[in-house]
């Protein structure tokens, strides 16, 4: 079976209580979501009996045997080393916030069809009425079996760092919480084109970035691991450093590992001098703080649907400017990396993602952009054919270089 994109339509004048006009007789957002966005399609017909009896009874136990007899064949009789499910608890949609898991489903399906139309890779959408820890570790575990791959997605901070890690150490199947990774991935790639555009390196860089939630606490992580020169996050309250009393376990971490400099008091303090700003928070950034960064700066604002800098305030003070929003150049958009990251992980039968297949995908997504570098082009289209196949053969290659694949 193969999850199919579909665009149903209707025309019934009312809502399914026969009641007043329905959203889509004036709003077409609402006439595409309509019944879904996708649906189930066969990869074979059952035409007669012949097909049924290969198909499901009596033909089908055989290969239910031999799977039984010998587990890793399920990759290879079934859908499984091809889907991955999308999991949420609806408690961190977009920036809708806490919405729970009914209204969370059109976003999951939207991921789903991301995933098969950017990576070629089947995915369901689970919605889980759940949001503790235990419950949600236990129920996906429980279901680990239908699928290669599991995509974390919208879970709240800071569940979302323990429900991925203990996840991972119980499957063995790739885990990736996107909100994090994704955003991880993408933002490094396009960092590794501006420094390369103005003629730096990572290890110059200082960055600050704004948001110590899932995004920033990834982020941070991965530059880290890529030779950024230092980074500092900053929540609410400022610079996130030992000094602190009010740091939570995960923030405590970050704090061990950031902030070389030292930096204390709030982020428009820590602004001054830097070379890169990275929104992941929402809020505004003052002006004049934008205007104390370094020469060259680069600002990577991408709160949606306002960025924490509007790119024409940018634009008076940094090189490279990039946004979340799709109607601005240099777009940082998870769905460059996450559909190529699993379709690499699944091809090659990973049992983890790691940080070196991340920073492979990172890579390979800022070599895409090649000759055509310029300070609106840092990062490619999620359109650009060239994306998926050169990310997914990057974390093939990276997968079987760290030992986590299985073929």
């Amino acid at each position: 079976m193969a999850a199919e994109i579909v665009n149903p339509r209707s025309d019934s004048n009312t809502d399914q209580d026969g009641g007043a006009e329905p959203h889509d007789s004036f709003d077409p957002v609402f006439a595409l979501h309509r019944g879904g966005k996708m649906a189930v399609q066969a990869t074979m017909p059952v035409r007669d009996k012949d097909d049924l009896s290969l198909a499901y009874t009596p033909g089908v136990a055989r290969v239910c045997t031999a799977i039984a007899e010998q587990p890793e064949l399920v990759h290879d009789y079934t859908w499984k080393s091809s889907v991955v499910a999308v999991v949420t608890d609806g408690t961190a949609v977009l920036g809708l916030g806490d919405i729970g898991p009914e209204a969370s489903l059109p976003v999951m399906e939207g991921k789903a069809i991301l995933f098969k139309q950017f990576g070629g890779v089947d995915a369901v959408p689970i919605a889980l009425a759940c949001t503790d820890v235990d419950e949600i570790v236990e129920t996906v575990v429980r279901l680990a079996p239908s699928f290669g791959g599991v995509n974390l997605e919208d879970i709240s901070a800071p569940r979302c760092f323990e429900i991925e890690r203990r996840l991972q150490e119980r499957l063995d199947i790739p885990v990736f919480h996107d909100d994090q990774h994704g955003t991880a991935v993408v933002t490094l790639a396009a960092l590794r084109n501006a420094a390369k555009l103005t003629g730096r390196s990572i290890g110059e860089l200082r960055a600050v970035i704004s948001g110590a939630g899932a995004a920033g606490v990834a982020i941070a992580k991965m530059l880290i691991e890529a030779g950024i020169g230092d980074v500092a996050v900053a929540d609410r309250k400022g610079v996130v450093s030992p000094d602190r009393e009010d740091l939570t376990p995960v923030k405590r971490d970050v704090a061990g590992f950031t902030n070389k400099a030292g930096l204390t008091g709030s982020l428009e303090q820590a602004l001054a001098g830097a070379d890169v700003f990275i929104g992941v928070s929402g809020g505004t950034v003052p002006e004049e703080a934008v205007a104390s960064m370094a020469e060259a700066a680069f600002v990577f604002a991408m709160a949606n649907p306002t960025p924490e800098v509007h790119p024409d305030v940018a634009h008076k003070y940094a090189s490279v400017v990039a946004t979340g929003r799709s109607d601005f150049p240099n777009q940082i958009n998870n769905v460059l990396a996450f559909p190529g990251i699993f379709a690499g992980a699944l091809q090659v039968r990973a049992f983890r993602i790691t940080e070196g297949m991340k920073i492979a995908a990172a890579e390979a997504l800022a070599a895409v952009v090649g000759d055509d570098l310029a300070a609106d082009y840092v990062i490619p289209s999620p359109f650009d054919e060239r994306v998926a196949p050169a990310v997914t053969a990057a974390v093939a290659a990276a997968a079987r270089a760290e030992g986590v694949a299985r073929r």
